[in-house]
C-alpha cells in the first residue's frame, strides 16, 4: 500500500446551507402558487432526487433537498411524471446510476410513495406506438399506475395558432389533477415536460380555471456571476447537450438588472411567450425567461470559496467523463474539445485533480513490478477525508480498483501493508468459478467480487470485518483510475458512491469484453 501525505487536503467546509435554502425555495414557490390562484403548473428540472452534481459544487447541498422540499409542499402538491417514448425505446442511461431512464422512472415512482407523495399519473411523450413504450405501459398500468400518452404537439413551433387549439395542446389527453401545484418532473432532459405543462394550462383555461405556468430549475444559478465555476460546471454537465450560459437579454431590457440563465431557455422564450399570450393573455406573461423562474439557489451560498474549488473539480471530473464517452463511441468530437476549453476557461489541468498524478505512478509501479508479465497494467488512487492519498495497482489476482479499495479501507482500520483481508483460497474459489463459467484467461477479481469476497472473509475474520465497517467512510472521496472501469468495477465503486473519473484507456486489449 502506498500512501502520498499532505496532497491538498479535501477540504469537508460546507459552502452551502441547505436549511436555508429549503426555507427560501418553499416560499418563493408558494408565493408563486399564490399568484395564479387556482393552478401552478411548475416544471422541475434536473434530477429531482439524487442530485449528486449539485451536492458537488456546492458542498453542504443535500441530493435529496427536492423530495424535501415536496414534502414540506406535500399538503398543496402533486406530482407528473413525463419520459419521452424515445428514450424507452433506444434505453438512454442515467450515467450515474447505470440504469435506462425507463428503470430510473419507476425508482421515482417507489420513491415519491415511499415519501407520501401523490402521483397524478406518468405521461408517455411523443408517443407513436413504439413497442418498448407500450410494454412500459402495460407494466405500469397493470401495477395501477394511471399513465397518459401524449403525441408530438401539431404545428410546433411555428405555427402558434395551431400549437394552441384544440388540434394542437387541445389533442393530448387531459391529466386530472386536484391540487393547487402540480409538479411536472421527469428522468432528465428531453422528458416533454414543458409540452406536458403548457397542454394542462391549455385545457384548464378552456375550463375556466386560472392556471399559470413557472420553471423551477438549480442550474444555471441566475444570481451568480456568468463565468462562476457552479454556473461553468452546469455547462460542462450539459455539453452533450451544447447548453451555454448567457446573460438574459430579456430581463437586462425589462428591469435592467443581469442575471443568468442559458441558451435554450432564451431561444425557446419568444416561442412560449407567444404561447402563453394566446391561452392566458398579455397581462399575465412573463417578461424574461428569469421572471418564469423560481430559483433561490444562489441564497444558499455562504461560503463562496469553497464552492468555486469544488466546481473547479467537478469541471475537471467532467473532463474525464467526457474523454471516456469519446473513447466509447458515446459523444462526439465537439463536446470532447468543449469540456476541455472548460476546464482551461477556468485556469486549471486535469492534473489539477489530486488523485491522477498518484494513479499514474501507481501505474508505473506496477509494470515495474510485473516486469515481463504480458496485459495491461493499471493504476489507482483515492484521497481520503483526511486528505491521505492512497494507491492501488492490478496484479494477477486482483483489479487495481479492487487493490485500491482494500488499501483505502486497511489504511482507514489503521492495519499495516502485509495484512490479508481476503483468504487465498476464497480468492481461488472465485477465480475457478470465473475460469469456468466464462471461459476467460483474466481470473482477476473485479471491485463487486472483491466486497463479495470481503463479506464471506468477515464472517470468520474480525480484520475483514472491520475493513467492510469503514467502506461507508469512502463515500464522497475523490478516485482516479489510469483505465476506464469494467462493469464489475463500476457497479460495486458505484455503490460504495466514490466520485470516480477514469482515463480514456481501456483495461484489456480485447474487443469484446464480458
Amino acid at each position: 500500500m502506498k500512501t502520498i501525505e499532505g496532497v491538498e487536503e479535501m477540504s469537508k467546509k460546507t459552502g452551502f446551507d441547505n436549511a436555508k435554502y429549503l426555507k427560501e425555495q418553499t416560499h418563493a414557490i408558494l408565493e408563486r402558487v399564490e399568484q395564479y390562484g387556482d393552478k401552478l403548473y411548475l416544471e422541475f428540472g434536473g434530477k429531482i432526487i439524487y442530485d449528486y452534481h449539485a451536492s458537488r459544487v456546492l458542498p453542504g447541498f443535500a441530493p435529496d433537498v427536492k423530495m424535501q422540499l415536496l414534502q414540506k409542499l406535500a399538503h398543496k402538491a402533486e406530482i407528473i411524471l413525463c419520459i419521452y417514448a424515445g428514450d424507452i425505446e433506444r434505453k438512454k442511461m442515467r450515467a450515474d446510476f447505470g440504469i435506462s431512464y425507463d428503470s430510473d422512472a419507476l425508482r421515482m415512482i417507489d420513491e415519491l410513495r415511499d415519501r407520501g407523495l401523490d402521483l397524478a399519473g406518468v405521461v408517455i411523450t411523443r408517443f407513436e406506438n413504439q413497442p418498448s413504450a407500450k410494454i412500459f405501459k402495460n407494466k405500469l398500468e397493470r401495477r395501477g399506475v394511471k399513465v397518459y400518452t401524449h403525441r408530438f404537439t401539431k404545428g410546433y413551433p411555428t405555427d402558434v395558432d395551431l400549437i394552441v387549439s384544440d388540434e394542437g395542446y387541445g389533442a393530448n389527453e387531459y391529466i386530472e389533477t386536484t391540487k393547487p401545484l402540480v409538479v411536472i418532473t421527469g428522468p432528465g432532459p428531453g422528458s416533454g415536460k414543458l409540452a406536458t405543462s403548457l397542454s394542462q394550462v391549455y385545457h384548464d383555461h378552456k375550463r375556466g380555471v386560472n392556471a399559470g405556468y413557472s420553471k423551477f430549475e438549480t442550474f444555471p444559478i441566475w444570481s451568480i456571476p456568468l463565468k462562476h465555476p457552479v454556473n461553468v460546471a452546469y455547462e460542462a454537465a450539459t455539453v452533450d447537450l451544447k447548453d451555454f450560459n448567457l446573460v438574459d437579454p430579456f430581463h437586462l431590457k425589462a428591469y435592467g438588472e443581469t442575471a443568468i440563465n442559458y441558451n435554450r431557455d432564451v431561444d425557446a422564450f419568444p416561442l412560449l411567450r407567444r404561447i402563453l399570450e394566446k391561452i392566458m393573455g398579455e397581462d399575465t406573461v412573463y417578461k424574461s425567461p428569469t421572471d418564469m423562474g423560481v430559483n433561490r439557489a444562489g441564497f444558499g451560498i455562504v461560503n463562496d470559496p469553497v464552492v468555486k474549488q469544488a466546481a473547479k473539480q467537478e469541471i475537471i471530473r467532467r473532463y474525464f467523463r467526457c474523454a471516456c464517452e469519446y473513447a466509447m463511441g458515446l459523444a462526439d468530437k465537439e463536446a470532447l474539445e468543449r469540456s476541455k476549453l472548460l476546464v482551461e476557461e477556468i485556469g486549471m489541468k486535469p492534473e489539477d485533480r489530486p488523485v491522477v498524478t498518484p494513479a499514474a505512478e501507481a501505474m508505473l509501479d506496477a509494470q515495474k513490478k510485473q516486469k515481463g508479465h504480458e496485459g495491461v497494467f493499471c493504476g489507482g488512487a483515492v484521497q481520503l477525508a483526511d486528505g491521505t492519498i492512497v494507491t492501488g495497482k492490478n496484479s494477477p489476482i486482483m483489479h487495481a480498483a479492487s487493490s485500491l479499495i482494500l488499501n483505502a479501507v486497511k489504511r482507514l482500520a489503521g492495519m499495516s501493508d502485509e495484512v490479508h483481508l481476503l483468504s487465498p483460497a476464497t480468492i481461488e474459489s472465485i477465480g475457478k468459478l470465473k475460469e469456468e463459467l466464462s471461459k476467460s484467461k483474466d481470473i482477476s477479481l473485479d471491485v463487486e467480487e472483491t466486497l463479495i469476497a470481503l463479506s464471506i472473509s468477515a464472517a470468520t475474520d474480525p480484520k475483514a470485518q472491520l475493513a467492510m465497517e469503514k467502506l461507508k467512510e469512502l463515500k464522497g472521496c475523490d478516485a482516479h483510475l489510469t483505465h476506464m472501469p469494467t462493469s464489475g468495477d463500476e457497479a460495486g465503486l458505484r455503490k460504495i458512491r466514490v466520485h470516480l473519473t477514469s482515463e480514456p484507456n481501456f483495461a484489456t486489449r480485447n474487443l469484446f469484453v464480458t
